[in-house]
């Protein structure tokens, strides 16, 4: 089955990640590191009850963390570490994380 994580701002600015060789991240351990970053970015909760879904958290995020992130050779162990924890705290093998819309796609 095919393993990979897009993140895109569009056009250009797509980057896929490809997880076929990658160590899978504990559920858990993702859904913490999620928490962590969603944090240190200083994430604003989407929805008006302030409840933050775990795809929300994603999206905030990769919003927060900025394109250099990804496309940045030398943010590549962050962008791992996002790719990884996003596949398993989703528990999908293949996401597309659509910044500007705000949406995911498995």
């Amino acid at each position: 089955m095919r393993s990979q994580v897009t993140v895109t701002w569009g056009g250009a600015s797509t980057f896929r990640f490809d997880l076929e060789e990658v160590q899978p991240m504990p559920h858990d351990q993702a859904r913490a590191w999620l928490d962590d970053q969603f944090n240190f970015f200083g994430c604003d909760p989407i929805r008006l009850t302030g409840k933050v879904l775990t795809a929300d958290k994603v999206i905030a995020v990769a919003q927060a963390a900025g394109q250099e992130r990804f496309s940045d050779e030398s943010h590549r162990p962050w962008a791992m570490a996002f790719v990884r924890a996003a596949s398993a705290a989703l528990g999908k093998p293949s996401i597309t994380v659509d910044v500007p819309t705000m949406t995911i796609g498995y």
